[in-house]
């Protein structure tokens, strides 16, 4: 186990460097002009201040010029104005016009990312490496459980008795249904084999229903935020669900943004209490002003304690002033208030988060977002992953460390994870792929195809899926004409 989870951790650093070598080389050798040729760069656009947004600060970078761009929303965007590799000030791209590009920041922007002309280029971001580095240095007793499964450690337990469903989607064929029933009755793991075309996002849907109608708590991630989207967008049909999207606010759709973790927070209760604080702390700070602040020139080596027992006596030393002496101590203690403050924010933002997640059904987040300190220490019952057979191992451990029991739904016939390190290879083998190999009976193949006919479904079945598949009678003469006359 030791061994294996090593060399995960190498083969995620080759994926990593590779990632940022390709990065940084381009910008290095390329012009910004070519980089914008390639779609991967935005040069001389000036920025303007929006305010703020659910927490970040939103600048528009705009020219008069029309942005032709790769870079798209939650796209990360390095911001510069000489060499790119020079710079650390990074945002997220929220929303993109003919002739503007909209990015949020989690830190203040400088003065000159406003007031001069600046580039933006598409940037690599290693934090999702971060987590699931950290996350196999700290494997839990489950996701270890997950890996013994393949390195022939663990035989799956046998599925319980499956009691008796009433389904919300009564329009479910028998192989969705089958795929519910033995999922709902896992002990451990099973997968959904959902070939596209196949209604596997409406088999999850009516699961995750199924596990919350059990009482049990549910994670339900996907490695792309479009495919998080989707089942969220679903899952807001049913109104007796409540549901929390984790991640980066201006990475989920629009439409989606009243589920997020942030809006959430941003309209709690208690977030009156915080924006009195903050008031509070400015009105501190312009108290702090009038005070001498203690800089090493002042303090002539006095620490904070000292200052404060000499000003209390009303004396001075070291050249230094009584007078002044008192006023840096009035400066540290209005400093301490500030910091006081600050902490007490910080109890009464965990105290919204914990009451958000505690009476949250469902939390949906991408497999990397799942390692978000929000829910670090909350026990789920089941996780959910779609687009298992896209992601890594590394990237699937993470979201199933945090459960009880954990279904994969993908199809391991259709494109494995990109990976760009000629060293990482190994990555593209998904546990997925694996288990479904070892435990063909711990799965499901989704079986009715509602996208194609029989005719246009015939060579993929035959190739990949040995005719297991079937296409549904709505399709059986849909053509061309059809599809073309519905787009008109």
């Amino acid at each position: 186990m030791k061994k294996y989870i090593k060399n995960l951790i190498t083969l995620i650093n080759y994926e990593r460097d590779a990632e940022i070598d390709l990065m940084t080389r381009e910008i290095s050798t390329m012009s910004g002009q070519k980089r914008e040729e390639l779609g991967r760069a935005i040069n001389k656009v000036k920025g303007k201040s929006l305010g703020k947004e659910l927490g970040l600060q939103i600048v528009q970078f705009g020219r008069s010029e029309v942005i032709d761009t790769e870079i798209s929303v939650g796209d990360m965007v390095l911001v510069s104005t000489d060499n790119p590799l020079r710079s650390d000030l990074t945002g997220t791209v929220t929303e993109k016009g003919a002739r503007f590009i909209k990015v949020a920041f989690d830190k203040r922007v400088p003065k000159w990312a406003i007031k001069k002309k600046v580039r933006l280029d598409l940037y690599a971001n290693d934090i999702t490496f971060r987590r699931m580095e950290d996350n196999l240095n700290h494997l839990s007793l489950k996701g270890k459980n997950a890996l013994e499964y393949i390195l022939n450690e663990r035989n799956p337990k046998k599925n319980r008795d499956v009691p008796y469903i009433a389904y919300i989607d009564e329009n479910l064929n028998d192989s969705q249904k089958e795929a519910i029933e033995n999922a709902l009755s896992c002990e451990n793991f099973f997968l959904i084999h959902g070939p596209f075309g196949t209604g596997k996002t409406r088999t999850l849907v009516e699961l995750i229903s199924q596990e919350t109608r059990q009482g049990h708590k549910v994670l339900a991630t996907a490695e792309s935020n479009a495919a998080v989207d989707n089942i969220l967008e679903r899952l807001m049909d049913n109104k007796k669900l409540t549901l929390t999207r984790l991640g980066h606010p201006q990475r989920v759709s629009k439409h989606n943004i009243t589920q997020t973790l942030a809006y959430k927070a941003e309209n709690h209760k208690l977030n009156k209490k915080i924006k009195k604080i903050h008031k509070k702390i400015d009105n501190m700070i312009e108290k702090r002003k009038v005070h001498t602040k203690p800089t090493p020139q002042y303090r002539r080596g006095y620490g904070d304690y000292d200052i404060l027992h000499m000003a209390s006596k009303g004396k001075g030393g070291r050249g230094i002033s009584s007078d002044k002496m008192k006023s840096m101590a009035k400066w540290i203690e209005i400093n301490q208030e500030i910091d006081e403050a600050h902490d007490e924010i910080k109890r009464i933002e965990n105290r919204m988060i914990k009451d958000i997640i505690d009476s949250s059904d469902v939390i949906l987040a991408t497999n990397s977002s799942s390692a978000l300190e929000a829910i670090a220490r909350v026990k789920f019952d089941v996780a959910i992953i779609d687009e298992a057979s896209q992601a890594t191992i590394p990237s699937v451990l993470i979201p199933i460390a945090k459960a009880h029991r954990f279904i994969l739904a993908g199809d391991h016939k259709q494109l494995p994870p990109t990976i760009i390190s000629d060293r990482a290879g190994a990555l593209s083998k998904t546990l997925f792929e694996e288990l479904i190999r070892m435990y063909p009976f711990k799965s499901q193949l989704l079986d009715i195809q509602y996208r194609m006919n029989s005719l246009l479904m015939k060579f993929p079945n035959e190739e990949f899926y040995n005719n297991g598949l079937k296409s549904d009678s709505s399709v059986d003469d849909i053509n061309i004409r059809d599809i073309l006359d519905s787009h008109q």
